[in-house]
């Protein structure tokens, strides 16, 4: 999971080919153990 940044506690990250079939573009963020996607 490559991290594109972190920003006050937040990481920023994507997965290569996630999904079957493949899902649009989006990013993952993470904060503890929250999480939330967003499509770009």
């Amino acid at each position: 999971m490559p991290k594109v940044f972190d920003w006050n506690g937040y990481r920023f990250h994507f997965y290569a080919n996630e999904g079957d079939p493949r899902e649009p573009v989006h990013i993952h963020v993470r904060k503890g153990r929250d999480n939330a996607k967003f499509w770009l």
